[in-house]
């Protein structure tokens, strides 16, 4: 998914762990005429990181016959990685670097951007209503120039007492997923039964997020609401969750803190402004090279370009927002 705010924000991403807090989502249009609108609840001025996982998009149940559903075109990432998880509905993902999958409820797709791909997500025609997160997670200094790549893993439900986990990242509860990670990392999906209480021992170096999708739950004594984002840092070797009156969906993602600063800016995560503005300059360089027009696209690979163009498009490509008139200046998380 595509950050398609026209004047995106830099930010300068410290890991730094903080008390518990509860982010709010704000509304953020993914563009076009009938825009399909995300609740995006990070990154925010007051926190930027939970571990790696550095941005955080929770959309629908979203009525595609109204909306049009998800319509992003060929757009760039670099220093990142994409995790898309679906509760309803499909849709479809290629890249540059010659992956296609379809995204289904219950399954992981992951891409690693590296040193840079491009790619672009569409409902699929049979979708109805669409309903699921896109998160990113920032790559350390020793990952983030790798090479592009995408792994696809449908885990298998893990039933507890009051609650069933599907693990997609990381370790929990029994559940383990294979997926190769670059820092330590946690992903669930989490399903409460009504009035549950699940206690969960958890690695106390992990800062913890949790998306509530539906119900509404408690954390350690603390509520949270549908849409919401709860954060509590580094320290608690287990967590309770206790559900409402009606069953709750939440999203577990977790990670020790990152420990490096990152600049976020669109699509593109970097360590300066200087490496921002270069992303952004070689982006533009390939689609004007290559035509913005779906005829002259074409599909084309990365070779020695940094970002490509996947194959078999209908739309052209995403241009980048215009920088600032004035240097970007970073923003970062309180101390």
């Amino acid at each position: 998914m595509s950050n398609l705010d026209s004047e995106p924000q830099e930010l300068l991403c410290p890991s730094s762990p903080g008390a518990v807090e509860v982010l709010e989502p704000r509304m953020v249009p993914l563009g076009g005429p009938r825009a399909m609108t995300v609740r995006r609840t990070l990154p925010q001025r007051q926190r930027s990181l939970i571990g790696a996982w550095c941005f955080v998009d929770h959309y629908g149940p979203d009525d595609v016959s109204a909306t049009g559903g998800m319509a992003v075109p060929p757009h760039p990432h670099t220093g990142l990685q994409t995790v898309s998880w679906l509760f309803t509905g499909e849709v479809e993902h290629t890249d540059s670097a010659g992956y296609h999958a379809m995204v289904r409820p219950g399954e992981l797709n992951l891409m690693t951007a590296g040193r840079g791909i491009s790619h672009s997500e569409y409902s699929t025609p049979g979708t109805t209503v669409l309903h699921g997160a896109q998160l990113w997670v920032a790559l350390p200094e020793h990952a983030r120039f790798m090479e592009p790549t995408f792994e696809h893993f449908r885990p298998v439900p893990v039933q507890l007492p009051g609650v069933t986990l599907s693990v997609f990242l990381g370790s929990l509860a029994g559940g383990t997923s294979p997926v190769v990670t670059h820092t330590p990392l946690l992903g669930a999906e989490l399903l409460l039964d009504a009035g549950a209480t699940v206690s969960l021992d958890v690695d106390p170096a992990f800062e913890h997020g949790f998306l509530v999708d539906s119900g509404t739950l408690s954390v350690d004594g603390n509520a949270l609401a549908p849409g919401e984002l709860g954060y509590t840092g580094p320290g608690r070797g287990s967590l309770t969750l206790v559900a409402g009156q009606a069953p709750v969906r939440l999203l577990l993602i977790g990670g020790t803190p990152l420990g490096e600063s990152i600049v976020m800016w669109w699509n593109f995560v970097g360590r300066s402004h200087e490496e921002v503005v270069a992303f952004r300059a070689a982006w533009q360089a390939e689609i004007a090279a290559f035509g913005t027009t779906p005829d002259g696209m074409g599909g084309v690979p990365g070779g020695d370009r940094q970002f490509g163009l996947p194959a078999n498009q209908v739309d052209p490509p995403l241009p980048a927002p215009g920088l600032p008139t004035v240097n970007l200046r970073p923003r970062s998380n309180p101390s």
